[in-house]
């Protein structure tokens, strides 16, 4: 998408466009007297090779190159996507005992501690990452450290309990965010939780409030609701029901500014991590690209000062 700083400039373009105009019009208006006043043999054999499309080509350079230095002239901007060159990234894993499910193969567990290992191993270098994970009450397993091969290691093993803080998992994950500010609020630095659940919030404080928590540090929740609706695990010799509370996590992730997603295999978690990174690594910012066009003018008008002097001998 483009924009105009200074759009009045394009006014420019209406005297080129009369210019223009006026070029076709005295070009069929020579053609016609030409044809009108000459005869065609004799025509044919004074001036045997016309220039063709040569004749014009020179001609059009320049338009274009004047062209190009009106639109420089309205100082255009257009959105780029450039690397962040640091972050902090939080990664809130449920190890829950729902997360035992085999309705993932070949659980709900493994296959989201091998997507989230390859999501942390993947982040920039320059990015500092952690590890909270949360059942009925979170732990903070890597703290944020550029050291990524260590956090993704931390994976392994994992103990898990009963009940599901998923607001508390926020809550503590904004507290690893604030520390890397080492108090300082100006110190402005991007930064991201990305929140994998397969349940319903049932431990300590909820959801929406962990919601406004994180809107007001600015920091985007990004939630992804794990497994299927048909997922089970067996407790105590029975299978219990352990269906994924989408909208609860999508309304977590609406309100602080995040992206909700779903994933229901191990491939779509893939997906899902690899999409989340591609947008936390970057960032859309307004370039200016008035001197770019500026060039471009100035090789056109030069090129159709060349063409006009190899094929006629003078400038146009």
């Amino acid at each position: 998408m483009m924009d105009l700083l200074a759009p009045i400039w394009l006014l420019l373009l209406l005297p080129l466009g009369a210019l223009a105009v006026t070029y076709v019009v005295l070009q069929r208006r020579r053609r016609r007297y030409a044809v009108r006043f000459a005869s065609l043999p004799m025509l044919e054999k004074v001036a045997p090779h016309q220039p063709g499309w040569r004749r014009h080509a020179p001609a059009a350079a320049f338009v274009l190159a004047l062209s190009a230095l009106a639109l420089a002239a309205a100082r255009p901007v257009i959105d780029v996507r450039v690397p962040h060159e640091r972050a902090t990234v939080i990664v809130a894993l449920d190890v829950s005992r729902s997360m035992q499910a085999t309705d993932v193969e070949p659980t709900r567990m493994d296959a989201a501690k091998q997507a989230a290992a390859s999501f942390i191993e993947n982040l920039p270098d320059t990015f500092n990452v952690g590890l909270v994970t949360f059942s009925g009450s979170t732990s903070v397993v890597a703290p944020p450290t550029k050291d990524h091969e260590a956090v993704a290691a931390a994976l392994d093993g994992l103990p898990m309990a009963n009940s599901t803080a998923i607001g508390e998992a926020v809550f503590t994950s904004l507290d690893q965010v604030a520390s890397m500010s080492g108090g300082d609020e100006s110190v402005d630095v991007p930064a991201r939780i990305v929140l994998l659940s397969d349940g319903t919030n049932t431990s300590g404080r909820s959801p929406d409030e962990a919601a406004v928590a994180a809107s007001e540090a600015g920091v985007p929740v990004s939630t992804i609701a794990y497994g299927t609706q048909e997922g089970t695990v067996e407790i105590q010799g029975r299978l219990v029901p352990v269906p994924v509370d989408v909208e609860a996590l999508a309304a977590l992730a609406d309100g602080t500014g995040g992206v909700a997603y779903t994933a229901e295999s191990g491939d779509e978690l893939a997906e899902v991590y690899e999409d989340i990174g591609s947008s936390i690594g970057w960032r859309t910012e307004a370039r200016e690209i008035t001197p770019y066009l500026a060039a471009a003018g100035f090789l056109l008008g030069l090129g159709a000062g060349a063409m006009s002097l190899r094929w006629f001998a003078r400038l146009p």
